[in-house]
């Protein structure tokens, strides 16, 4: 009876023993891996989340705010301020034919600055545009062979994202306006 006492006795220690050192480091040494691995995954996916999500959703609503404004203008109206917020009733080019679409090439009158925040920024040709984040730019224009239409067109885009070496978002809004007669 002794010896297969002996035996059990040896089992059951053999399957009681802990795990040792070395097999604890290998497991600890995955699991690190893995957890870099994740890491990497959640600050790309901050950086989408900022740049494509963030921030392309406000230059859109921005977008959206600046033709509504010029939305509310009279068709023939050639004197607001829409470069300002209330728009001002002269000093500006109203829904006068001209203006640009491209953020990289702004035409003075139809240009503003918004900061972080989504305020105006107050800029005029003696005051330098200072730390602007989105810009918004618009081109009024008569579409080709039509008579009594305009196309306003309005593009915003963001000044800064996390990630470079992209395209940085940018929104366009585009419709028409017809001259009531």
């Amino acid at each position: 009876m002794k010896p297969q006492r002996k035996a059990r006795d040896l089992f059951r220690r053999k399957s009681e023993a802990g795990t040792t050192l070395i097999e604890t480091l290998i497991a600890l040494a995955v699991l690190f891996i893995v957890s870099v691995s994740m890491m990497a995954l959640a600050v790309a996916a901050i950086k989408t989340t900022e740049n494509q999500g963030h921030l392309a959703s406000r230059t859109a609503e921005y977008a959206s705010d600046k033709m509504e404004q010029l939305l509310a203008l009279a068709y023939t109206d050639a004197a607001s301020n829409t470069a300002v917020f209330p728009t001002a009733p002269a000093g500006g080019q109203g829904l006068t034919i001209g203006g640009s679409a491209d953020p990289s090439s702004p035409v003075a009158g139809y240009v503003d600055y918004l900061d972080v925040n989504g305020n105006l920024l107050q800029v005029n040709e003696t005051t330098p545009v200072g730390n602007w984040y989105y810009i918004r730019v618009w081109q009024i224009s008569a579409p080709a062979g039509t008579t009594h239409l305009k196309q306003i067109t309005v593009t915003s885009r963001v000044s800064y994202m996390i990630a470079t070496g992209r395209l940085f978002p940018q929104s366009t809004v585009v419709t028409l306006k017809s001259d009531p007669l």
